[in-house]
């Protein structure tokens, strides 16, 4: 037999346990062609481009390329150990380490380059459907065509080459360290297994446990008023990041064994069949895959919570335009506001003008806010606006009386107020004490105009003539006095109405259009979210897979236990029941503590991205199980194969 014909034998003989690997390789060299090809692609110029975001999907391919690297190199360790055993035969029948070397080569190379063929054809095909997503996603009025980027090619062609190499390296150093005794040790010595529980693991289950319960407790506080400075959040997140992540890594060497410890204590060592072959299996081998096991659920959980932040913004653009722009056209001057009328009376659109004058004066808040950030203003001596309660309809107060409208929800998370006090609002030469009543969820002015969403105070008329008539205008920046919002009385016209005012207004300062609000923001979160998404469907495919492939290997060194529980009597039917139940724990238990993970993550601060919670995060949740779903299914329907070769 030639080195040819062993080659072939030998692929054909493993082409069983590569299909996964060749499918991840294929999808995933798929995925990095067709994501470089955008960044070739015209619509992403920086100049000329309506995307404008070929700089990010530079970054993000960057990150591509450490998982794809990270994953191919985890894989082949895997591969190549589980195959020492016939190098260890190939040197004992005489073959030398080099020649040895030079067979893997040539069978990974046919196996990969292969793979990355046919990943780039495909991508190639897939690309102009990915285009047609992200300018769907960002809102772009603009065809998706197919191009064939020769610098793509080339780009993919030196990245995957260099992974090559990096393997090829490491297979290298595992052939020459290698005795051959020891080739036929490895597979046995790749799990650490531990028959008993002992004090020092209980104290670790514990203490795991304990650390992602206080990581999840912090996180709930973060923003609820104990941490009012930057230094004191910024020292607050770095312990819940540091907490929850040596938590989880505790909670996969101990934690698990013990809850599991628990149960069969609890069964008083009558163990049934699902029994031994998922919690006692589980048990001892947890363990050994700490490290691995928390890369994937920490990572699985900076996935999860950055997609649902980003789908969050995304899913919000609308109403959070509308909490920022109150009007579909913000227009702080009455003759600009005239002039547009008139363009909006020629153009035959209907329309309802709503004009609102307001003034900023000094303030003292200090009554009434009883959680503040020094660092950003002073409550004892701050400006404030104030329009008068003849400007809005839902508030009638009294003299000596106020209420607070137009503030948004992420900057109340830094300002807490009380539910009553006194505030004092002075004008050039006279002080009011005003009583605060309650704050309204009124949205009257834009955020542009009121200091990014601080407070607006409503107070009488006869308060709000002697304040303006007693200040001092050039004490302030503000430029504005007077608002006036414009909306379209139909939706069909809104579309021209603010093609008009972009070619007059939007360039000018305090000038907003609710829509173009909702486009740049839908635009500039549509992007992040694709790459992240993109990003994020990589890493769910790369551990996806590695723990299939540890699945692989457990099965192998189980085959004997198969064969004895067979003789025992049990059915090929109480087997496979008793696999799913393990590869529910293997697969469940990650995904379980990384969605967990998320969800505190997203819960603490969620409010700066949108307005919108559950239904964004739930969505992103499902779909992540969902596909993740898919390996745990296909871990059980090799450990049925594995089986039935066994008995």
């Amino acid at each position: 037999m030639n080195i040819n014909q062993l080659i072939y034998r030998n692929l054909k003989k493993n082409m069983k346990h590569y299909y996964l690997y060749v499918f991840a390789l294929v999808f995933i060299s798929a995925l990095y062609f067709s994501f470089v090809t955008l960044q070739y692609d015209p619509a992403m110029d920086e100049t000329t481009g309506s995307v404008r975001g070929a700089a990010a999907l530079r970054a993000a391919s960057i990150f591509l390329v450490i998982i794809v690297a990270t994953f191919l190199v985890y894989a082949n360790n895997i591969f190549i150990k589980r195959r020492s055993k016939e190098i260890g035969l190939f040197q004992l029948i005489g073959m030398t380490k080099g020649k040895i070397f030079q067979i893997l080569s040539l069978e990974n190379m046919i196996l990969y380059f292969g793979s990355v063929i046919v990943g780039v054809l495909f991508g190639f095909a897939m690309s102009r459907f990915i285009m047609m997503i992200l300018l769907k996603i960002t809102g772009i009025e603009e065809v998706a065509a197919l191009q064939f980027s020769m610098n793509a090619l080339i780009q993919t062609v030196i990245v995957f080459a260099g992974i090559y190499g990096l393997i090829m390296i490491l297979n290298y150093v595992f052939i020459k360290r290698q005795s051959i005794l020891s080739l036929f040790q490895v597979v046995s010595t790749t799990e650490a297994k531990v028959q008993r529980m002992s004090f020092f693991q209980v104290i670790i289950g514990i203490l795991g446990i304990a650390l992602i319960v206080f990581g999840y407790y912090l996180s709930t506080e973060l923003f609820g008023g104990n941490f009012t400075t930057m230094p004191e959040l910024f020292a607050a997140m770095v312990t819940i990041l540091a907490s929850v992540i040596l938590g989880t890594y505790l909670f996969y060497k101990g934690s698990v064994s013990f809850i599991f410890h628990l149960i069969r204590k609890k069964k008083s060592g009558y163990l049934n069949l699902n029994d031994v072959l998922s919690l006692s299996s589980i048990m001892f081998r947890m363990k050994s895959n700490a490290v691995l096991l928390t890369v994937i659920t920490t990572v699985s959980a900076l996935a999860i919570g950055l997609l649902s932040l980003t789908y969050i913004t995304y899913y919000s653009a609308e109403k959070s335009a509308e909490a920022a722009v109150p009007n579909h056209f913000s227009i702080p001057d009455t003759a600009d506001a005239e002039e547009f009328g008139e363009l909006l009376q020629v153009a035959s659109i209907p329309y309802t003008e709503t004009e609102i004058e307001f003034i900023e004066v000094h303030a003292d808040l200090s009554e009434v806010i009883e959680v503040y950030d020094d660092q950003f203003f002073e409550p004892e001596d701050t400006s404030m606006t104030i329009v008068s309660d003849e400007s809005v309809d839902q508030v009638n107060v009294d003299a000596e009386e106020t209420v607070f409208i137009n503030s948004l929800g992420a900057l109340e998370e830094f300002m807490q107020l009380a539910d009553s006090g006194e505030i004092i609002l002075t004008g050039g030469n006279s002080s009011l004490e005003m009583e605060y009543l309650a704050k309204e969820d009124i949205n009257l002015l834009p955020s542009l105009l009121t200091g990014g969403g601080f407070p607006v105070a409503v107070v009488d008329q006869n308060v709000y003539e002697q304040l303006e008539a007693d200040r001092n205008p050039d004490e302030f920046n503000n430029e504005f006095s007077v608002y006036v919002g414009i909306d379209i009385d139909h939706s069909g016209d809104l579309e021209l109405a603010n093609k008009l005012f972009m070619e007059h207004f939007i360039e000018n300062a305090g000038y907003a259009s609710q829509l173009v609000m909702s486009q740049s923001q839908k635009q500039s979160m549509g992007l992040t979210m694709f790459i992240v998404g993109f990003l994020g469907l990589s890493f769910l495919i790369t551990s996806g897979c590695i723990l299939y492939f540890k699945q692989m290997d457990e099965s192998e060194e189980e085959k004997g236990s198969y064969n004895i529980l067979r003789k025992l009597g049990f059915t090929q039917a109480d087997m496979a029941k008793g696999i799913r139940v393990k590869q529910l724990f293997n697969f469940g238990i990650p995904l379980i503590v990384g969605l967990s993970h998320s969800y505190f993550a997203v819960q603490s601060g969620w409010f700066f991205f949108g307005t919108e919670l559950w239904t964004p995060m739930i969505i992103v949740m499902l779909v992540y199980t969902a596909l993740y779903s898919i390996f745990g299914l296909l871990s059980v329907l090799y450990y049925k194969e594995v089986i039935r070769g066994a008995l």
